[in-house]
C-alpha cells in the first residue's frame, strides 16, 4: 500500500481544514515546498495536493505552488481543486502534475469528464468520490445526491478510470479512523481497482488496517500535521 500525503493550499500556505470547511481552518506551513521535501526526504514518492481557494472559486488558482513542487521535488503528484473547464486541466498537466484529480464536474457533467479521459488519457485522472452514507455528495458535502457510490465507480471503471479514492465526508479531518467496512465493500465488489482510502486516518493502526483489506493506498493529511503519525511513521515499509 503506498502512502500518500496531502497538501491543502490556501493562499499558497499549507492548511489544513475539518470537514470541509473554510472557517476551520488551520495554517501549518507558510511553505507548501517546504512540507512536500520533508515527506521526499521521508521516503514518500507521491503527492496529493489540494487547491482549496482553487475549489471555492471554481477554477484554477494554486497552480504556482504546483509548479514549485514539481520542479524542486521527484514526487508523483496529484493536483486537484477547481478543475471545472479543459483549460484547468491542461494548467495542471503544463504546471507537472502527473494526475488531474476531479470530483464534482463527474458527477454534475459526465459528458464533459468523458470527454477529458478520451482527450487526454483514462490514466491521467485520479476521480474522487465523496460519500456519506453511500451515497454521493457535493457542493462542499452540503449536498448529498442520490447517486450510489457503487454505481458511480462502475460508471467510471467503464469509461478507463483506473485510480478512485473515496472519501467518508463524517470522517474527514476528525482524525476517528477510516471508514473500514465501506472500503472493505467497494473493494470485493472492484477487486482490480487501483483503490485509495481517504479520511478519518489517525495513526499507524489505522494504515494497517487499510493495508489489512487490500487499499491501494491512503491519503493521509491532518494524522501528521498533528503529529499523530511520525515521519519516522511514513517509512516503515507497507
Amino acid at each position: 500500500m503506498q502512502l500518500i500525503p496531502a497538501i491543502d493550499i490556501i493562499d499558497g500556505k499549507c492548511v489544513r481544514l475539518t470537514q470541509g470547511d473554510y472557517d476551520q481552518k488551520k495554517i501549518y506551513n507558510e511553505h507548501p515546498l517546504e512540507v512536500a521535501k520533508e515527506f521526499e526526504d521521508a521516503g514518500l514518492t507521491r503527492l496529493h495536493l489540494v487547491d482549496l481557494d482553487g475549489a471555492k472559486a471554481g477554477e484554477v488558482k494554486n497552480w504556482k505552488v504546483l509548479e514549485t513542487i514539481a520542479a524542486k521535488t521527484s514526487l508523483v503528484i496529484d493536483f486537484g481543486g477547481g478543475i471545472k473547464k479543459e483549460k484547468d486541466v491542461q494548467i495542471v498537466f503544463e504546471s507537472g502534475a502527473a494526475l488531474a484529480t476531479v470530483g464534482s464536474i463527474a458527477v454534475k457533467d459526465e459528458a464533459t469528464f468523458v470527454g477529458w479521459l478520451q482527450q487526454f488519457g483514462a490514466e491521467k485522472f485520479l476521480l474522487g468520490a465523496d460519500v456519506k452514507e453511500e451515497k454521493i455528495a457535493i457542493g462542499g458535502w452540503l449536498e448529498t445526491t442520490d447517486i450510489w457510490i457503487y454505481d458511480f465507480i462502475e460508471k467510471y471503471i467503464n469509461h478507463g478510470v483506473q485510480q478512485i479514492f473515496c472519501t467518508d465526508v463524517s470522517k474527514d479531518g476528525k482524525l476517528e479512523g477510516p471508514s473500514i467496512d465501506l472500503y472493505k465493500n467497494i473493494i470485493a465488489k472492484f477487486p482490480a481497482l487501483h483503490f485509495i482510502a481517504s479520511g478519518g486516518v489517525s495513526n499507524r493502526k489505522d494504515l494497517e488496517d487499510l493495508q489489512e483489506i487490500g487499499c491501494a493506498g491512503a491519503i493521509v493529511g491532518k494524522a501528521i500535521y498533528e503529529g499523530r503519525i511520525t515521519l519516522r511513521d511514513l517509512k516503515f515499509d507497507i
